[in-house]
């Protein structure tokens, strides 16, 4: 477990969990709201089979308290940097703080590796720019096919 004190809007303690037997059908079923499906997939089941089939890919469930809320994924690049990819938090549970939550808490514990953190998020999902942005990311100028690179300054 992942757990770096952070807490949502309403006090729940946010935590990353590994995705296993009695979790996975819970994160399966995660699925943003319907103006969110032009930039992330409409089940986190199909993030949960991406890191199945592959070697950089790996899934955590995003919890509240202990309550499954979110997925979120994280890689190692050939180049030793840590990424993150695949954040959606349930449609019900937005608004909540929970996206902030989940990226401080694995930022925090990806930074002990003490490579660049980087992710992608599509130009046009302004909502993902803002916390990106907030939380200190900055693009970096490249692209990851339709989507925007932006890296976490490293300490």
């Amino acid at each position: 477990m992942i757990d770096s004190g952070e807490h949502d809007r309403l006090g729940r303690r946010v935590s990353l969990r590994p995705v296993d037997d009695d979790n996975w059908r819970a994160v399966a079923d995660v699925a943003p709201r319907d103006d969110q499906r032009a930039f992330v997939a409409a089940l986190a089941a199909r993030y949960l089979l991406l890191t199945m089939h592959s070697d950089v890919w790996n899934s955590l469930a995003v919890c509240a308290d202990d309550v499954v809320v979110g997925h979120v994924m994280w890689g190692v690049d050939d180049d030793g940097s840590r990424w993150i990819g695949g954040m959606v938090i349930d449609a019900a549970e937005q608004g909540r703080g929970l996206g902030r939550a989940t990226v401080r808490t694995l930022t925090a514990w990806l930074a002990e590796a003490g490579q660049p953190i980087r992710l992608s998020y599509h130009p046009d999902n302004a909502p993902a720019a803002a916390l990106y942005t907030s939380l200190g990311f900055h693009p970096t100028g490249d692209m990851e096919d339709d989507e925007l690179v932006a890296e976490l300054p490293t300490p």
